[in-house]
């Protein structure tokens, strides 16, 4: 090692750009690719096809399960109901405390209770049904070993008959029908070109 080499050494950098051992040599891959001498493989072939490039475990589906799903879809369901709820309680906190003539602090104080209210509620109500929803497809799923549209369907319908079991047999059908509906709209917005292939085949 020169000198020159051994005045850009310290002793948090003990080794110089100048020293021949440190220079590692770079080969070229079969595909025209520049390869790294530590890693033994060519990385064009990472990128040779198309699709994701992240690594699954044998057997492992490509796509995350209903139950990992279940966490964000409660959670996105609790602020969604009480950002609606808010909003819901903001209008009709307005609304009632200009009727009543309200000012002031009371008035402020008034609107904080019909938001907090109103938001607590609708938060509260689309968690559960969030909740009912997750666990019943996680339970298809699990039972059936696939997780696919009738899962979906499946849980949908059953999560708006049981919401409204208590309410009546014309409300609770009515709940299970807008469940039906709601998640044939999902299944046709996510998979609609698989739907029509299955369609089409059958015919």
């Amino acid at each position: 090692m020169d000198n020159n080499s051994q005045k850009k050494t310290s002793f948090f950098n003990p080794y110089s750009s100048t020293d021949p051992s440190m220079a590692a040599g770079v080969n070229v891959g079969g595909m025209g690719s520049m390869m790294s001498p530590y890693l033994n493989f060519d990385p064009a072939y990472i990128g040779a096809e198309s699709g994701s490039d992240f690594i699954f475990p044998e057997g492992a589906s490509r796509q995350r399960g209903r139950l990992e799903l279940a966490f964000s879809q409660i959670g996105g369901s609790v602020f969604a109901g009480a950002a609606v709820g808010g909003l819901n309680g903001l209008y009709s906190g307005y609304r009632d405390t200009s009727s009543a003539a309200l000012t002031g602090a009371v008035r402020r104080t008034q609107m904080l209770n019909y938001i907090t209210k109103q938001g607590a509620s609708s938060g509260q109500s689309l968690g559960v049904i969030a909740l009912m929803y997750s666990v019943i497809g996680v339970l298809l799923q699990l039972g059936r070993g696939v997780d696919d549209e009738l899962n979906t369907l499946t849980a949908a319908t059953t999560t708006g008959l049981l919401y409204k079991s208590s309410a009546g047999a014309k409300k609770c059908l009515r709940a299970g029908g807008l469940g039906f509906t709601l998640a044939a709209a999902y299944c046709l917005f996510t998979n609609g070109d698989r739907i029509k292939t299955l369609f089409a085949s059958d015919n």
